[in-house]
């Protein structure tokens, strides 16, 4: 019988009970980052075409009037009622920004996820399994390339390859003139619409591979590296030896033994490149014109708006904590010694 110290809805309200003092630190950072910019951010993002009455105006407005400490409360009072604020530049609320173009940088990550883990996890345990043969060498180049290659280098060179192949195929947007104009909004997750309404999913889903393709590509020579070397570090236990002097088929030992515990350090990675792929996104949705919270956040970076820019770094930083924890809940549920 299993202790209640090592219980797993003991080891969740620990986790959940640790995202607390993590969002602390992390909504902490942003705010100071943000501030110690050089420069006034009314200014900035007016770009000196206001006057300093309406200057004042705007700041007051913006509470930057206020001591640095109750900025930051009313920041922090803010995030927790979930309101991110309203860009300087043009006045669109944050959260009217990750209703409309949220459900694109999601597909677009979860697209990218569904293809890294699909190609990443069957090649590195191919490769683990045959280490150092013919087999192992062009996966381990692989996953060194396609993780060291820039995600906008490879974005391009994919759109000018394809573009020359296959003449039809959409490279850039996240779907035709036609159905961003004519699909009904039911969810602002435009591929769903698309499903949902039976009409034009063929094109959303055309224009949303190749980017989801790039993308993946990124995490992809993560994930092969990583399940290679846990794949022969757990091939090499004592347990698998042990499996194998019973007569276990080595395909079996493989599965039943060595894969499973070479997942848990790397379902933990993979939570960890969440972060990375966001930020990947950022660059994807750049390079394929995709109409996301990424092209939002370097338009707003450019307009030096710091309000949004805040605005989606902390949203940003919020699904990371999230995804952290799903991701710590997943490994105890794969492995119950990492529970508390």
């Amino acid at each position: 019988m299993s202790s209640s110290r090592g219980s797993l809805p003991r080891y969740i309200a620990v986790r959940t009970l640790l995202v607390i003092p993590m969002m602390w630190v992390l909504l902490t950072m942003v705010f100071i980052l943000l501030r110690v910019a050089p420069g006034d951010p009314v200014t900035a993002a007016a770009g000196g075409k206001l006057s300093a009455d309406e200057i004042a105006r705007r700041q007051a407005a913006l509470g930057l009037d206020q001591p640095l400490f109750q900025q930051y409360l009313d920041y922090l009072g803010d995030v927790v009622r979930f309101r991110f604020g309203n860009a300087i530049s043009d006045g669109t609320p944050v959260t009217t920004l990750i209703r409309d173009h949220g459900g694109a940088t999601l597909t677009l990550t979860i697209g990218a996820f569904i293809f890294a883990v699909g190609v990443g996890v069957p090649l590195g345990r191919w490769a683990g399994r045959h280490r150092d043969t013919i087999i192992d060498a062009p996966i381990r180049l692989l996953g060194i390339v396609v993780y060291a290659a820039p995600v906008f280098w490879m974005g391009i060179l994919l759109i000018l390859l394809i573009g020359n192949l296959w003449p039809s195929w959409p490279t850039s947007g996240i779907a035709s003139p036609q159905a961003i104009f004519e699909v009904p909004t039911h969810t602002h997750i435009l591929l769903v619409d698309a499903a949902i309404d039976g009409t034009y999913f063929w094109d959303v889903l055309q224009h949303h591979l190749l980017p989801c393709f790039v993308l993946g590509l990124l995490l992809a020579g993560v994930i092969v590296r990583l399940v290679r070397i846990n794949v022969i570090q757990t091939m090499q236990a004592d347990y698998v030896e042990a499996a194998r002097a019973r007569g276990i088929s080595e395909r079996v030992v493989v599965r039943d033994h060595a894969f499973r515990n070479a997942l848990v350090p790397v379902v933990t990675v993979i939570g960890l490149q969440v972060a990375l792929t966001l930020s990947g996104a950022v660059l994807t949705e750049n390079t394929f014109n995709w109409p996301g919270l990424g092209t939002d956040l370097v338009d707003y970076v450019i307009a030096r708006d710091y309000v949004a820019v805040q605005g989606l770094v902390t949203f940003f930083a919020l699904i990371v904590v999230i995804v952290s924890v799903v991701v710590d809940v997943i490994n105890a549920l794969i492995d119950p010694r990492v529970r508390y």
